[in-house]
């Protein structure tokens, strides 16, 4: 039985008939790709239905591999011999499967059918009132003893089992454990107990919330196919399953295609009022309120012995899709925890849509209980993920903040000291060894460079740990940096950061001494992760395919050589498509000199020129004048855009700007944003007499750069002010450009053609033009673009 799935030539599920060929080309390049088990990048320009696309092919595969599994079952059961057979006890064989397993689907969607009609009976009785919620109150006078005050800031390995509570060893809890399992697997589950769903899934990643909120209107497009009809027991007639996300009544009866979650912080999801208000780490406050002792336990989670309400809730998530903002109130509805809630639904979850951080660090996903053995991943936006990767694993330590860690794990040892077992004072003893030689060598250092011209100095972890002295001879930091996060102690000691040392080929750390008038220098310390691969590969290496796709993924050799230059060639596929506009309905055009012929030079140096800055007011203004609509002009930096705004207010240029399109500028703030994009379509929309739209200044690389579509009339011309090249003296860069030129000679050897680019170089010049990219291609039906420089 030949159970290859073949490419499809068509997508019946595209929302859209007939698709735009690129749009054919792109389902059916990714829908191959996740087939034959690879990694594949994905170019697509805002504006060619990217997201839909990628959502039809994705959930396609999604639904072919389910029918697959079905014959793998059967195929599985029967062998074979017994397919060639095909004799009647086979037939039958096959026939009372495929019963049994239309059955237990049948039962399931019948399940999250009562599931929707739940929601909706709360939704109900909500209209019109407030949802009451209840406040956390403790008793004035009731105090805990020292004993009990102590005890929570124990490592968990330390702490003493509370009272009436028998004490159990590690060795028999472990072997009660294997007991239960076995008796488990030979009874089945117990009263009020299930067995967990699992499936082939597909994790759905970007950078922010707000660019997964498009993931499932998206989704809700699409004709997939139902899953299975249901039948109504009174009616005895068959219920076909209703697409899409319109309203929850519309579905009571019936339900979405495909089973999905929206994960997401405790911040963004804790329904706890009260302890958000109080808590300064919510995190930990959360967790310390995950007990079974009644007034300690969250009452948004059920209490012990009533899981069936938390299974209740898993199943109305997954009932009918939810952004984050819909898992909230749904948890205020059924008074349960959304956070832990969509935690249980992952199992069962056919599309899991995730942000960046949660997919990348490895404890992030331990913590949530992802697996990726066998799955597909998609990362969008992922023109973002290298730098994401990168800055996972980039941390600054200030002299003050090591200062505060060292004087907290101090008195932390000291006050503990009777109660830490052996092997916690070890570590911890090893921990305080480390930050006070770290402090005496800052201290040494400072003195050093207040006297040199160079204020910063680069060096390897290894480097820096025979600096620190003979006292930390042999003290392995991995291994610490292992201890503080299985024991959680650093939980405990607050202000110590837990960040896990990366190892000395592919990490640097950098000393910098901040000289501030006035007051005393400091030295800053950060670490910065050169080699974004290792971190990814664990997702590469456990998932079954993985997409990276984006607007502007260009140049994808630099995305590959990054990422992964450790896969032979045949593992990797890309795909890149133009868009569906025709050439001819866009006009380019390079501005190097000014209306009056000077030169048009916005080097760093040269941005706060008052001639240059004037002769690209007129340039602006000229074209102001001919682009109907919206016209939106990137600035390199907020300072420079600072600069020229005030250049032209008082040279009144900003006056000519606001007599031929209303003028608007990118906030600094991110709560002003929205109200500024709002004013700005409403000025295209509705103009003013004699005005012909709106103009925006916006930087590159900042909130308005990415995330956003302008489309039509919001964006009918786009400039963009110089290139945006990274500061060369930059340390940090430096070392990156170095490393990167070093792994380039070891791969292919010192030898260059005369006029070629070494890595370094074309790293360089790819972070700028990546930035150009980014900005231009949020424009989804550009007429015109300029880039003056």
């Amino acid at each position: 039985m030949d159970l290859h799935l073949p490419t499809p030539t068509h997508f019946p599920a595209f929302p859209y008939s007939p698709p735009y060929d690129i749009q054919t080309s792109l389902m059916r390049h990714l829908y191959q790709s996740i087939e034959d088990k690879k990694v594949t990048i994905i170019e697509s320009p805002t504006g060619t239905g990217k997201t839909l696309s990628l959502l039809c092919a994705a959930l396609t595969w999604l639904a072919d591999e389910r029918e697959r599994a079905k014959k793998g079952k059967l195929k599985e059961v029967i062998g074979d011999d017994g397919v060639k057979a095909k004799d009647w006890v086979v037939e039958q064989t096959i026939d009372r499967m495929r019963r049994e397993m239309e059955a237990d689907e049948q039962e399931y969607e019948q399940r999250l059918m009562r599931a929707r009609k739940r929601e909706e009976a709360m939704r109900r009785a909500a209209k019109g009132r407030v949802i009451k919620r209840t406040k956390i109150t403790q008793p004035a006078n009731e105090e805990k003893d020292d004993d009990d005050n102590l005890r929570m800031f124990l490592p968990e390995t330390d702490r003493e089992p509370d009272d009436g509570a028998m004490h159990i060893s590690p060795a028999l809890k472990a072997l009660m454990e294997k007991v239960d399992k076995v008796t488990k697997a030979s009874t089945g589950p117990s009263a009020g107990e299930e067995e967990e769903l699992t499936c082939t899934k597909i994790y759905y990643a970007s950078r922010t919330h707000s660019q997964l909120s498009q993931v499932l209107p998206e989704m809700s497009k699409l004709k997939l196919p139902a899953k299975i009809k249901l039948t109504d027991h009174h009616t005895s007639t068959s219920l076909p399953l209703k697409r899409g996300i319109d309203s929850i009544e519309e579905q009571c009866s019936s339900g979405p295609s495909t089973r999905a979650v929206s994960l997401g912080s405790r911040r963004q999801l804790c329904i706890n009022d009260a302890l958000r208000a109080s808590a300064l780490d919510l995190d930990e406050a959360c967790r310390e309120r995950l007990g079974e002792k009644e007034g300690k336990r969250c009452q948004y989670l059920p209490p012990i012995g009533e899981e069936h309400r938390m299974l209740d809730f898993r199943d109305q998530i997954l009932a009918s899709p939810k952004d984050i903002e819909d898992l909230a109130e749904a948890g205020r509805l059924a008074h349960t925890c959304p956070y832990f809630g969509s935690r249980r639904a992952i199992p069962q979850a056919e599309l899991v849509t995730l942000p960046y951080n949660l997919l990348l660090q490895k404890s992030a996903r331990e913590a949530l209980g992802i697996d990726l053995k066998n799955q597909v991943v998609l990362i969008d936006e992922a023109h973002n993920l290298i730098p994401t990767l990168l800055s996972l694993s980039t941390t600054r330590l200030s002299y003050a903040t090591l200062l505060t860690s060292f004087q907290q794990v101090c008195v932390y040892v000291s006050k503990f000291k009777t109660r830490l077992s052996p092997t916690n004072m070890i570590h911890l003893k090893k921990l305080v060894l480390i930050l006070d030689s770290l402090k005496k060598y800052v201290e040494e250092w400072k003195i050093s460079k207040a006297r040199e011209k160079d204020k910063s100095e680069i060096m390897t972890s290894g480097q820096l740990m025979e600096r620190l002295g003979r006292r930390v001879a042999g003290i392995n930091l991995l291994e610490i940096g292992a201890y503080l996060k299985e024991s959680k102690v650093a939980r405990k000691i607050a202000g110590y950061s837990d960040k896990v040392e990366e190892s000395n080929k592919d990490g640097r750390i950098t000393f910098t001494l901040i000289e501030s008038p006035g007051r005393e220098n400091t030295v800053e310390m950060r670490y910065q992760l050169l080699n974004p691969s290792p971190h990814f590969q664990e997702v590469v290496e456990e998932a079954r395919s993985v997409v990276l796709a984006g607007g502007t993924m260009s140049p994808i050799s630099d995305v590959i050589n990054q990422l992964f230059s450790y896969l032979p060639s045949e593992k990797v596929t890309t795909f890149s498509c133009g868009h569906i506009i025709p050439e001819t309905n866009l006009q380019t055009l390079v501005i190097s000199k000014g209306p009056t012929g000077g030169e048009l030079d916005f080097r760093a140096d040269k941005q706060a020129d008052p001639t240059t800055i004037g002769q690209l007011g007129q340039v602006l203004l000229n074209f102001a004048n001919i682009i109907p609509a919206g016209m939106i002009v990137f600035f390199p930096s907020y300072k420079f855009l600072r600069t020229a705004n005030a250049q032209w207010k008082k040279s009144t240029m900003l006056e000519k700007f606001a007599t031929k399109k209303e003028v608007f500028f990118e906030p600094e703030e991110s709560s002003q944003v929205e109200k500024v994009l709002q004013d700005y379509a409403l000025a295209i929309k509705n103009p003013a007499e004699g005005k012909k739209g709106a103009l925006l200044f916006a930087v590159i690389g900042a909130k308005l750069s990415e995330g956003l579509n302008f489309a039509d009339d919001l964006a009918r011309g786009v400039v963009i002010v110089g290139l945006p090249f990274a500061n060369l003296g930059s340390p940090e860069l430096r070392e990156r450009m170095k490393y990167v030129k070093s792994l380039e000679e070891q791969k292919d050897g010192a030898s260059k053609q005369k006029g070629q680019k070494d890595a370094a170089a074309e790293l360089y010049e790819n972070m700028c033009m990546n930035a150009v990219n980014q900005s231009i291609g949020i424009m989804e039906w550009l007429r015109f673009y300029m880039l003056v420089c």
